[in-house]
Formats: structure tokens, C-alpha cells, sequence
């Protein structure tokens, strides 16, 4: 946990296998050479790995294994199945990873984040946790928005609407929020926005939005390319527009931030769509595709929406926050405990 030492008693490497799926491309990879040589090898790694973790597992004998899903899972768990070792898989996404799909069926719990009846493992083995994320991001009442607000400088304005398209940024996004900023400042005298362009992003953003709204508005926007402290931002946020990836989500619903998701269709296979198809479902989110963020003044829209419809904006809150899990790296921690006691 953030503030926290954290001791690792050994590291140990071994070999493992990537399979190389490229989303989009379908059978286009089969006629790739170098995908082909690599998968090939990887295999042989695979088997390797498998021998490694084997032999490393008889001679560390864990209660119990955790895994994230990452490739170099395939030989660790497969081995652990062979040996007897119980292990524990988690999915942060609403699609379960390839790893987790292989080595499902002899895994003792999948941990998911979203409700279990998303997922294709049998109900009695899936137990939904959430998604470990920083002790920063807790419920915001009123009063802790309000200091969310001065903490980052923006306690006099009305309305705080926040634009993230993660780490790196999102040029698609960011392109929208300066073509659609000019109106919704226009329109609402009390709004401030939060632009988080990604550092390679920021430069360019801040020259769009200076050619783009009057010196006046220009003052009410706050260009970042990168924070630390993205919870006092998004916890002062009343709207927040975002990607759809998995922590992204997890820290939004614990912060119950009525929020615009806009999922990457081609980043992680799909994950995101799906992340963001789970939660529309359910009244958690509202979704627009890239194409729609592109259309004259949709996104200024759909933000006045939920600026002039409290209610809506408040019901949006409710029903994210019921997929917050604040406390989600331990209740994987009890988890596992509870295993490994149940197995001795």
C-alpha cells in the first residue's frame, strides 16, 4: 500500500511464452513469418518454464499462488496444478485474460472485479473483489470535494469538469474537449476545465485551446500533461470524461464520479468496450464511441445534460458507486489467507 514498505523475500525468473495476438489484424497474422517464428519459440519456452517452475515449486512449497494473469503465469500454474498447489487467478477487466483462460479450470478462486456473472467461470469458483487501487481513492461527501476543490486551486468555481485519457493521453479525446470547451465555458460562467493531456500531448493542447476560446475562458482551463495527485483532481471533478481501462474505473466508481467514458476500441483486445458495456448496462456510466465525440458540439451535450439534470447526474453517482471497491487488495488478501487455511 502507498506509504508502506514493502519486502519481498526472494525473486526468482523463469522462462515463459508470449502468444502474439495483434486485435484487428485476424488472419492476417498467419501469414506473418516473424509472428509465426516468435509464437513458435515462445512455446518452447513455455515448456521450459514449465520444467523450471516445476522443479522451483517442490523446492519453495507455497500454501497458495496468486496471479494477475501475465503470461509467465502459464508454466508457473500449470506446474502448481501438477504439484497440487492451490492458486488464485484475478481479472480486472470484464474479458478474462488469455493466461486466465488456459489455466481456469484448475484454479481453486477467480477473483474478478465486476460481477461474477460477467465472467465464464463457474459461480461457485468466482468471487468478485474489485480492482486493488490506491488508498487515496475513497467516497467523496460534499465537504471533501470542497476541499478536493482548494486543493487544487479550483474552490471558486461552480462546476469542475475533468478530461483524462490516461498516462499517455488521448489525442482523439483531447481534440474533442478544445472543440467543444469554447461552448460549454460560454454557457455555464461557473465552470472550470481540467484538461490531463498526457505529457506529449500538452504543448500542442495548450496552443489548440489558445487559438481557440477567448483570453477570458482560457483562464478557467487547467492544462496538465501528467499529476500525482489525479484523486484530488477527480475527486474535485463534478463530470469526469475518461478511457475505460480497469484501474481508471475502479478508482471513478470508489470516487462515485458521475462519469463519460469513451473506450479505446482497439487498445487491449476489446477490454475496454467490454469494461464499458458491463457498466452501461447497469446505469453506471454514460458511453460515447469516438465517432460521436467527433460530431459538432455532441460531447458539450451530453455534459450539459448532466449539469442541468442533477437528479440524473446523482443516479449515475449511485449506481457507479455500487461497483467501488475500496477495499479490494485486502479482501484478496483475506482471500488467500482463507485458502490456503481451508487447503492445510
Amino acid at each position: 500500500m502507498p506509504g508502506q514498505d514493502t519486502n519481498i523475500d526472494e525473486m526468482v525468473s523463469v522462462r515463459a511464452g508470449k502468444f502474439r495476438r495483434y486485435h484487428g489484424e485476424g488472419w492476417r497474422q498467419l501469414l506473418d513469418l516473424k509472428t509465426m517464428y516468435l509464437n513458435v519459440r515462445d512455446a518452447l519456452f513455455i515448456l521450459i518454464g514449465l520444467w523450471q517452475s516445476f522443479w522451483l515449486l517442490r523446492r519453495v512449497k507455497p500454501s497458495i499462488i496468486f496471479t494477475r494473469g501475465s503470461y509467465v503465469s502459464v508454466p508457473v500454474c500449470l506446474a502448481a496444478a501438477a504439484r497440487g498447489i492451490p492458486y488464485v487467478t484475478h481479472d480486472s477487466d470484464a474479458i478474462p485474460s488469455l493466461t486466465n483462460r488456459l489455466i481456469a479450470h484448475w484454479a481453486a478462486v477467480h477473483a474478478v472485479a465486476l460481477p461474477k456473472d460477467v465472467y465464464p467461470y463457474p459461480a461457485s469458483k468466482t468471487e468478485t473483489v474489485g480492482v486493488p487501487i490506491s488508498s487515496d481513492y475513497r467516497p467523496v461527501s460534499d465537504k471533501q470535494r470542497a476541499a478536493y476543490k482548494e486543493a487544487v486551486r479550483l474552490g471558486a468555481y461552480e462546476w469542475v469538469l475533468l478530461l483524462t485519457g490516461g498516462g499517455l493521453g488521448a489525442q482523439r479525446l483531447n481534440d474533442a474537449m478544445v472543440a467543444n470547451a469554447s461552448y460549454l465555458l460560454q454557457r455555464y460562467p461557473g465552470l472550470a476545465i481540467v484538461h490531463l493531456t498526457g505529457r506529449i500531448h500538452e504543448s500542442v493542447v495548450k496552443q489548440q485551446y489558445t487559438q481557440s476560446v477567448s483570453p477570458q475562458d482560457l483562464e478557467r482551463i487547467t492544462v496538465v500533461g501528467f499529476v500525482t495527485n489525479m484523486y484530488e483532481y477527480t475527486g474535485a471533478a463534478n463530470v469526469v470524461i475518461a478511457r475505460a481501462g480497469a484501474t481508471n474505473l475502479a478508482e471513478l466508481a470508489v470516487q462515485a464520479k458521475p462519469s463519460i467514458i469513451i473506450p479505446s476500441p482497439v487498445l487491449t483486445g476489446g477490454h475496454q468496450l467490454k469494461n464499458t458495456a458491463v457498466l452501461k448496462r447497469r446505469g453506471a456510466i454514460i458511453e460515447m464511441t469516438e465517432d460521436q465525440i467527433e460530431q459538432e458540439l455532441r460531447l458539450a451535450s451530453v455534459v450539459s445534460d448532466l449539469f442541468d439534470h442533477p437528479d440524473k447526474t446523482a443516479e449515475l453517482s449511485r449506481n457507479f458507486a455500487s461497483f467501488g471497491r475500496p477495499d479490494a487488495a485486502a479482501a484478496i488478501a483475506s482471500m488467500l489467507f482463507e485458502k490456503a487455511k481451508d487447503i492445510k
